[in-house]
């Protein structure tokens, strides 16, 4: 027999405001409690030092969590000149220092210039990576380091928005798999002084921004479990970046039931378009030819 979930059946996106000094995952599990959820999972971890905006999916929405991996990402950061700490980051242990010179602005957006566009990324030992099963934090916390490969990332944009001599703060645009610490310190050594960050938060991760975030106090200080599922936003939201297709109920019956169905889409062959009947969203299809459109990855409930 199998086993029942535990919790309530909860599906859609809720846009956490992480707080600093929790992992990504106790910010998630304390959101997935609060609203007795039965399953939960997030879109991309953020450090325990870094707040801000955490995307979190729960029940079906979780179908969809790896279009937001790829996402491209939006951080303010604080920068700080004339130390260099192993992990990167104010968290971790000094292992340099360097007199700071009497910058300008001018020097300091002169050496950004020099980081926009595609760069290559050495990952920084406190990461999540893995190297032979385990993870790089891991082994950095055991006084060990390992080579990493470069990596290609963009930053497409890097604006200064304050300068105070020894430190400034910087809002960047960046694609998935940029480590901002690690963008930190390559600054830091172009400007010949070291330089690691006091503060970190994510402003926007694809098409969310943290206009619509909520902290977990407030998620806590609602009334009501009603309340609290009033702050989700529907699954779709994940994939509206995608071509839209809507289906009869003929077609619909079918995909639902895992075959392919007759639809005139206009779409090229192995696009993936999110379906509807009428405006119940039911998940994602596959064109497979001019007139013909397979199931993808569908809602649970969209057979009924």
């Amino acid at each position: 027999m199998a086993r029942r979930r535990r919790g309530l059946p909860v599906d859609g996106v809720m846009l956490l405001d992480k707080p600093r000094g929790v992992s990504s995952n106790h910010a998630l599990q304390r959101a997935r409690h609060l609203l007795q959820a039965q399953k939960a999972g997030h879109t991309g971890t953020l450090d325990p030092m870094a707040t801000g905006l955490l995307p979190v999916c729960f029940g079906e929405a979780t179908k969809f969590t790896a279009f937001l991996l790829d996402a491209d990402k939006v951080y303010r950061t604080r920068v700080e000149l004339g130390t260099v700490t192993d992990s990167g980051d104010a968290e971790g242990e000094v292992v340099a220092r360097g007199e700071v010179p009497r910058f300008h602005e001018a020097d300091i957006e002169g050496v950004l210039a020099h980081f926009l566009g595609e760069i290559e990324q050495v990952p920084p030992m406190y990461s999540a990576l893995k190297h032979q099963g385990r993870k790089l934090y891991e082994l950095a916390r055991e006084g060990k380091s390992v080579a990493r490969a470069a990596r290609r990332v963009t930053v497409y944009d890097a604006r200064l928005l304050a300068f105070e001599g020894e430190a400034f703060e910087l809002e960047v645009r960046v694609s998935k798999g940029t480590y901002i610490r690690t963008l930190a310190e390559d600054i830091g050594q172009a400007l010949g002084c070291g330089a690691h960050i006091s503060a970190l938060r994510r402003l926007a991760t694809g098409p969310f921004t943290g206009d619509d975030m909520v902290t977990l106090e407030a998620l806590e200080a609602l009334p009501d479990q009603a309340a609290r599922e009033g702050m989700l936003l529907p699954a779709d939201v994940l994939v509206e970046h995608l071509p839209r297709l809507t289906v009869g109920d003929e077609a619909a019956s079918r995909l639902t039931h895992g075959q392919s169905a007759r639809v005139a889409h206009g779409l090229t062959e192995g696009e993936t378009p999110r379906l509807y009947r009428d405006e119940t969203f039911l998940g994602l299809g596959v064109v497979t030819t001019p007139q013909e459109v397979a199931p993808k990855r569908l809602l649970s409930g969209a057979a009924h």
